[in-house]
């Protein structure tokens, strides 16, 4: 995959001639790819207007050459952030931009104490990658399509008596032989009451006849994640199953129709909670509306009552409503779509009619 580099670096200097520094240090795995190409972990990033540095210890230096360009490599024998103070001397900045959500408190201390009249500055740098390229935006497409591939044949496994846990993996697996490098994230599969957990990871128990079975995954292709989320029933739905389950998935519908480029992930947000309190159901549904994706499941902005950012065309988001009732269960249906100018795009296909097994 073709990834622009240089453009990336370009617009992260731009950052730091805003936040007047001389360099950044980029420390976060997903960043450190996103800038350099580099798909490892121990490994820094040392970026001013004029130099280029990579820091790794020898199990990476060879990949590091390969993967990355651009770049000096620098090999470390006697500690990471040892041998990036050394390096950050050498260069001469004085005003060093950090990424402080990432950076541990002991790191910070350490490399402080061996940068005697240099400045530190915690700045974010995930929000260059908020708007994906297309490049990116591939990738995503790609995972999207494996994760669709995989639910369309799980629906053979699922019956009666089998696990929760043997129907994530045989997810997983499903999207390994389609060419997922791993699950984007711990697949979910919560079934009959375990269905009001939002985040119900996959257990030993059983799933019986009758029962809605929620199942939240995705795939990921050359490191960029899917997410989605599709709630079938085992056996025939009950009315009040069909009626909570239409409820969900016209608040879902409701959803793809406002996102696009400009929209307040606010006023999206509240707008589909909206939908859920005419149904009588808005107090069980106790998360956002979404999140961006990409390198990471869980970027910014979100599409929550919390957000006051407006979308982006090219931002790619989750529109994924729920239900979740205690000692009854509950349900999401959840698509990763790509935002535009006019109506977004579904990036995931699966059929979201009730399907009963």
């Amino acid at each position: 995959m073709n990834f622009n580099f240089s453009a990336r670096i370009d617009n992260l200097c731009k950052k730091i001639d805003a936040e007047n520094l001389d360099a950044v240090i980029v420390y976060k795995a997903a960043n450190v790819y996103y800038f350099s190409g580099f798909r490892g972990d121990s490994s820094i990033l040392l970026i001013g207007k004029n130099f280029r540095k990579f820091i790794t210890d020898g199990r990476y230096t060879e990949q590091a050459k390969l993967q990355t360009k651009n770049f000096e490599i620098v090999e470390q024998r006697d500690g990471l952030f040892k041998k990036l103070a050394e390096e950050i001397k050498i260069s001469g900045a004085k005003n060093i931009g950090f990424e402080g959500r990432v950076v541990t408190f002991d790191e910070y201390t350490s490399l402080k104490e061996k940068l005697s009249g240099v400045e530190l500055k915690s700045v974010e740098i995930d929000s260059l990658r908020q708007i994906k390229d297309a490049a990116e935006i591939s990738c995503i497409r790609r995972a999207c399509e494996i994760a669709d591939k995989a639910f369309a044949e799980v629906l053979n496994f699922i019956k009666p008596n089998v696990t929760e846990i043997e129907v994530a993996a045989e997810l997983e697996n499903l999207m390994r032989r389609y060419g997922s490098e791993k699950p984007a994230f711990d697949t979910i599969v919560a079934s009959g009451i375990r269905g009001s957990l939002p985040h119900g990871t996959a257990t030993d128990k059983k799933i019986s006849a009758g029962e809605f079975v929620t199942m939240d995954f995705g795939a990921m292709f050359n490191g960029y994640c899917s997410d989605m989320t599709r709630t079938i029933c085992v056996g025939k739905a009950s009315d009040r199953q069909r009626e909570i389950y239409a409820a969900v998935l016209d608040a879902q519908l409701h959803g793809l129709k406002i996102i696009k480029s400009g929209e307040s992930c606010k006023a999206i947000d509240s707008a589909v909670r909206e939908k859920l309190y005419r149904a009588g159901l808005d107090k069980y549904f106790t998360h956002s509306l979404g999140h961006s994706l990409g390198l990471e499941i869980h970027e910014e902005p979100r599409l929550s009552r919390l957000c006051d950012k407006n979308l982006a065309a090219n931002m790619i988001v989750t529109d994924e409503p729920g239900v979740y009732i205690e000692k009854f269960g509950g349900l999401r249906v959840e698509d990763t779509v790509l935002v535009k100018n006019g109506a977004a795009e579904t990036l995931t296909n699966s059929p979201k009619n009730l399907i009963e097994i």
